[in-house]
């Protein structure tokens, strides 16, 4: 075999025919001489199996970083993931996950695209991400991207960095905000409160009542007006089980989430949330 030089260059060029990892790149033309041709043949046969069994495993595992600013007006979660807790619990997988989200912070990334393209250290966080994936053997990728802007913003990472939580405060307030984080980790909460709980969802479960009413013998010609308002009964009662304000409070349930936030401070509001979860 000829020592044929493959540069940097050639390696990056069959990557972006192939789609293939960079060490398979760097192989497959170590293989072939520098030969374009035969190294895509050399990856089909040897790697695009691979490939597409990777394209059809589920990456369920992985590890979720929540985290804020310096000045806690911007906070940004992200999911990077993998297949197996194995490779999830591996210190340099987590410290991987680190330097992503720190990259979102420090280039102030507002979108999942705009972190794919961001650099670190002269690389694509796309291209790290590819990186990774040929070094350890599994489908991976920043599958969830939450971003939140407020004049504070508490960050939260629950368990082994299963769930991240970003909360949206009105006014400054660490230790409400870590609280309410908890609570959201915890009770998932569709919105902040009855008002912004999205329109589609609102009827879906209005939907849903008045099937349950039409299905229940005991309503059995009774007329519209009171089907309504019975659905309307139980619309009030999904809206203070699932909104953040209205929920039973989990470190003192005789009060509710909007009780403790005045407690902590009249003025003090939830502007909005985020929740990711691994899954």
């Amino acid at each position: 075999m000829s020592t044929v030089t493959i540069s940097a260059q050639d390696i990056n060029k069959l990557r972006q025919m192939t789609g293939a990892g960079m060490m398979d790149c760097r192989k497959a033309l170590t293989e072939t001489n520098g030969d374009f041709e035969a190294a895509i043949d050399w990856l089909r046969k040897q790697g695009q199996k691979v490939a597409a069994k990777r394209s059809d495993r589920e990456a369920k595992e992985g590890v979720v970083i929540a985290k804020t600013t310096a000045d806690n007006k911007t906070g940004i979660v992200v999911c990077v993931s993998c297949e197996t807790d194995f490779v999830s619990k591996n210190a340099d997988f987590v410290a991987f996950a680190q330097t992503i989200a720190d990259a979102a912070i420090s280039s102030n990334v507002k979108s999942l695209d705009e972190l794919n393209n961001t650099t670190v250290n002269g690389s694509k966080v796309s291209d790290l991400v590819n990186d990774k994936l040929a070094s350890i053997g599994e489908k991976i990728g920043i599958t969830k991207f939450e971003r939140v802007d407020a004049p504070y913003v508490a960050s939260y990472i629950h368990g082994a960095y299963r769930i991240g939580v970003l909360v949206g405060l009105s006014k400054e307030a660490a230790e409400a905000g870590k609280d309410v984080a908890m609570q959201i980790a915890a009770l998932n909460p569709v919105a902040v409160d009855a008002e912004s709980v999205p329109a589609d969802v609102i009827a879906r479960e209005k939907d849903i009542a008045l099937e349950q009413l039409k299905n229940d013998p005991k309503m059995a010609g009774k007329p519209a007006d009171m089907l309504d308002k019975i659905a309307a009964g139980k619309l009030n009662a999904f809206f203070k089980e699932q909104t953040l304000v209205a929920q039973a409070f989990v470190k003192d349930g005789g009060k509710t989430v909007g009780d403790y936030l005045k407690s902590v401070s009249s003025d003090l509001k939830v502007t909005e949330f985020k929740r990711v979860a691994l899954g």
